[in-house]
């Protein structure tokens, strides 16, 4: 599929891009109660230049190079659980890495089909599989916070 994809064929909702995701992400950190530092706006422009989910330190170094100093890898991962924590990026857990959220005002529980040959992420919506999670959860005594679905195979352009 290229780049992070997104199926939205299952949900009518924006997907923003450029200076409207930019927007976006600020409005969305408003919400949440968080200033747009200039930091955080290197650290999303850096994590939204990224085709595939980028590592804290992948983006640690892109603003390091863009700013001319070091950051921190340390400071870079503070950032990214605000942004994650905001609904700004999400976060692929198998792989340690994050992506721009491209529609940061919609609350869905994400799918990640996640392809092991050429490392492109595939984000869905899908609410009735996500609610049959937490549904099973809740049967067990499980209270779900934030359920992470992913799942490992090959995409179609490997196949």
């Amino acid at each position: 599929m290229g780049k992070h994809a997104h199926d939205h064929s299952l949900h009518n909702h924006v997907l923003h891009n450029g200076s409207d995701l930019i927007d976006a992400a600020r409005n969305a950190m408003a919400r949440a109660g968080e200033q747009w530092t200039a930091m955080r706006a290197s650290v999303f422009d850096a994590l939204a230049a990224f085709e595939k989910p980028a590592s804290a330190y992948d983006i640690a170094e892109a603003v390091s190079k863009l700013q001319g100093r070091r950051i921190a890898a340390n400071s870079v991962y503070r950032i990214l659980d605000l942004f994650v924590a905001a609904n700004v990026a999400t976060r692929v857990e198998s792989a340690n890495a994050y992506l721009a959220n491209r529609h940061p005002d919609c609350e869905h529980d994400c799918i990640f089909l996640v392809c092991d040959d050429c490392g492109n992420t595939t984000h869905i919506d899908d609410d009735s599989v996500t609610e049959g999670v937490r549904n099973a959860a809740r049967r067990a005594g499980f209270k779900p916070v934030r359920p992470v679905i992913e799942v490992r195979g090959t995409c179609a352009d490997c196949a």
